[in-house]
């Protein structure tokens, strides 16, 4: 790869890591506003899951995305929550990060597929805010300020 490439994909995934990093902290200060009543909350509409039920997902794809870029490849997914009450939920978003942002700075050397288990850990974390964004608001509720989208 030459030079210039190598530094393009160099700065994609400082650009792609800040942005992850941006969103790990949206969900943590979504941790800190956590209530446990509405965390079990559902909206009156089809396939719908509660808030916690998204965050779970949320943390365990965070672990298991950083056990995959140990790996190099996809290992399953696992969640290491054991129950869904607001502290659990505030430890775990902020473990979770700091686990994958752990795992993404071992790896070495950096390679196409670590790009993409970069990429899909992004897009799931994404794919999230869009659903707890739709969920909160259809509560009746409010997100932090970091929730640039909400």
């Amino acid at each position: 790869m030459r030079a210039s490439a190598r530094s393009s994909v160099s700065e994609l995934k400082q650009q792609l890591l800040q942005r992850l990093a941006d969103r790990f902290q949206a969900y943590a200060d979504l941790g800190q506003m956590l209530d446990q009543s509405n965390l079990t909350e559902k909206v009156d509409v089809a396939a719908h899951k509660s808030l916690a039920e998204h965050l779970w997902c949320l943390v365990g794809a965070r672990e298991s995305y950083a056990a995959a870029l140990n790996a190099g490849q996809w290992q399953g997914f696992a969640c290491s929550m054991q129950s869904f009450d607001s502290e659990d939920f505030q430890n775990k978003l902020e473990t979770s990060a700091a686990q994958l942002q752990a795992a993404v700075a071992a790896v070495d050397p950096w390679t196409a597929a670590h790009n993409e288990l970069l990429l899909k850990v992004y897009e799931h974390e994404v794919m999230h805010e869009g659903q707890i964004i739709r969920h909160v608001y259809a509560m009746g509720g409010s997100l932090p300020a970091s929730w640039v989208w909400a």
